[in-house]
């Protein structure tokens, strides 16, 4: 199995590339030279270049003027400045780099930057859709000689992550469970069912969908691992495959690789059960801790 690690600077290079294609588009559209672009930014073409290309941190000036030459309206401005912000903010997660290491840092970054996620799940319930005491028990069992404070430092880590799928512009979640995940009891039943009322609750988001993968059609689940498939809005950003390990992580971005956990996700979605049975599936084992 082939692997691709991406740059530690992550989300931050993800989104450089996503803003610079666009500016590229909307200056050919133009019929603009790099040139004349540079010129408009105090700046070269060597710049425009370095732009466009996403290897260099963005000013908003820069953008706020290039955006004005480009004759772009104030409502796309305003998203590509948002975005020209973000891809030259310091990454959020690097303020936890003492309890995480570097090749998660990566998958963070990513995460940020995607415009679509694709979860399967085959234990326990994915890190955005976790609450605080689900994931206190889950981190209590994997780092059991944590102390309480770095535990509490993770969680923290999750809950920001987990604002990914509240913010302006969300990118779409798409998790695929089997049945396992809401079985297996984590943390008690009093955790479980609070558990259980997050998932009714996010699936309820309308850029979350959730689907339970049913034990009677586990034959037909073309995988028994989770994996995560990353896409993003630029073309120039291949997909990216997710499998974590127990000491680290692969990340897949070669599309003949890419294509076959694709079409394991697609499976997976046929074999579960629809979308529209999820909030009664939940009840169900809503019900189930209830007692």
């Amino acid at each position: 199995m082939a692997s691709a690690r991406p740059d530690d600077n992550g989300g931050s290079t993800a989104l450089r590339i996503q803003l610079g294609a666009r500016l590229r588009r909307l200056r050919r559209a133009c019929g603009i030279s790099r040139e004349a672009a540079g010129w408009e930014i105090r700046g070269s073409e060597s710049k425009i270049s370095r732009m466009e290309l996403g290897r260099v941190p963005f000013k908003e000036r820069d953008v706020a003027d290039l955006l004005a030459l480009y004759g772009v309206g104030e409502q796309e401005s305003s998203a590509l400045l948002s975005l020209a912000r973000r891809a030259s903010a310091p990454a959020w997660w690097r303020q936890f780099g003492e309890i995480v290491p570097s090749w998660y840092l990566s998958y963070l970054g990513l995460e940020d930057a995607a415009s679509l996620i694709r979860s399967y799940d085959t234990q326990f319930v994915p890190g955005l859709l976790q609450t605080a005491d689900y994931a206190r028990a889950l981190l209590e069992r994997e780092h059991g000689t944590a102390t309480a404070a770095k535990i509490e430092r993770r969680i923290e880590l999750r809950r920001n992550r987990q604002r990914v799928l509240t913010r302006q512009d969300p990118p779409r979640f798409w998790a695929v469970l089997d049945e396992a995940v809401l079985r297996r009891e984590i943390g008690g039943r009093d955790v479980m069912r609070a558990q259980v009322r997050a998932l009714l609750e996010a699936a309820e988001l309308p850029n979350v969908h959730i689907q339970i993968s049913r034990f009677h059609r586990g034959g037909e689940v073309p995988t028994g691992f989770p994996f995560t498939i990353l896409r993003f809005a630029e073309p120039e950003l291949p997909d990216v495959v997710y499998v974590e390990q127990l000491t680290g992580a692969v990340y897949l971005d070669k599309p003949g690789e890419v294509e076959r956990y694709a079409i394991a996700m697609e499976l997976s979605c046929v074999a579960a059960e629809p979308p529209e049975r999820t909030a009664a599936l939940l009840g169900d084992a809503l019900h189930e801790f209830a007692y």
